[in-house]
């Protein structure tokens, strides 16, 4: 019976015990698993660790889903080992230093209740990495512009949350979205392009935005550009004594330009000239790079070839320009 009861026991492995073993055989890290499902480190090292004491059902999908998917790219990096060569496939999210900083900023104020800030330059990604950590459970996503009044954004937050739009007072309607979040715990709320909804003249919907995680359980992350940071302390000095978290962008380096081009048929001196695009301190950024790769894998695909040449990046800023 001894013998029996240690099989069965071995056969039957706990979805935590599973990912440590993939973790362990992989040489993958807590906190590149975390990243990979847009969770904080601590949770999952927490889970994994048999310490979770929350309701661990989005977290378990996820890991799920995770385990799922390896498995399924282990077979067909198998098959495709024995095929003609290929482009290799895009990945969907790139682990930059900046990008692991917002998703961590994002999953610490969703764990926390927490206010945080983003701030970057136009083209480091931060609206690419926002939108990829907005696909999590229970996460509202409003992108903002110039043309935005009070209603509009209130409308917005609604929407994102699923709140049905109402037609009451600003005060009314304000109070529903706290009322939703207070009932509905651990959401976290992303406000993307916040600097448009700031000027000296008026700061009245970054108000309806602090008054909506004063009075909520629910977290909330800022983001926009450098300026942002410059408005809230001018401007905002009951926002800025609330941040909890905050994560300036600097830009992809040069080694990281490599880690995202690993894995495709590049010649040094293309190579070197997306660096360049991706690096240089004037019009530099992630945008531009990605931009460039966009039409060079067009190229490639129309002529059939899968190695990057100078020549084709060439080709690439031609159709840009046009």
């Amino acid at each position: 019976m001894g013998a029996t009861a240690a099989i069965y026991t071995g056969e039957v492995k706990t979805l935590a015990q599973k990912v440590n073993e993939y973790l362990k055989e992989h040489k993958v890290t807590i906190q590149d698993l975390a990243n990979t499902i847009s969770y904080s480190r601590t949770t999952v090292s927490r889970y994994l660790g048999g310490k979770y004491e929350s309701d661990a059902t989005e977290l378990e999908a996820k890991l799920k889903e995770f385990l799922s998917e390896t498995a399924s790219e282990e077979v067909a990096a198998t098959e495709e080992s024995h095929s003609p060569s290929t482009i290799a496939k895009r990945t969907e999210f790139f682990g930059s230093k900046d990008a692991k900083s917002i998703i961590g900023v994002c999953s610490s104020c969703q764990e926390y209740i927490g206010l945080g800030i983003v701030v970057g330059k136009s083209g480091f990604g931060k609206t690419h990495a926002l939108k990829y950590y907005s696909k999590m459970p229970r996460v509202a996503y409003v992108e903002c512009d110039d043309t935005m009044g009070a209603r509009d954004l209130i409308e917005a937050i609604e929407r994102a949350l699923g709140i049905p739009s109402g037609y009451g007072s600003i005060w009314k309607r304000i109070n529903g979205i706290r009322d939703f979040c207070n009932t509905n715990k651990g959401y976290l709320i992303i406000i993307d392009e916040a600097d448009k909804l700031i000027s000296k003249y008026t700061q009245k919907k970054m108000e309806i935005l602090r008054g909506i995680f004063d009075q909520s359980d629910v977290g909330m992350v800022i983001a926009g550009e450098p300026k942002l940071e410059a408005q809230i302390k001018s401007y905002l000095a009951r926002f800025a004594n609330r941040i909890d978290f905050f994560v300036s962008l600097h830009g992809l380096a040069r080694t990281e330009v490599e880690g995202f081009l690993q894995g495709y048929d590049i010649e040094e001196d293309a190579l070197n000239e997306l660096k360049v695009r991706a690096c240089n301190p004037q019009t530099g950024c992630f945008r531009l790079l990605d931009r460039t790769l966009n039409n060079v894998f067009r190229i490639l695909r129309d002529n059939g070839e899968t190695v990057i040449t100078l020549k084709i990046i060439e080709q690439a800023s031609s159709m840009m320009m046009l």
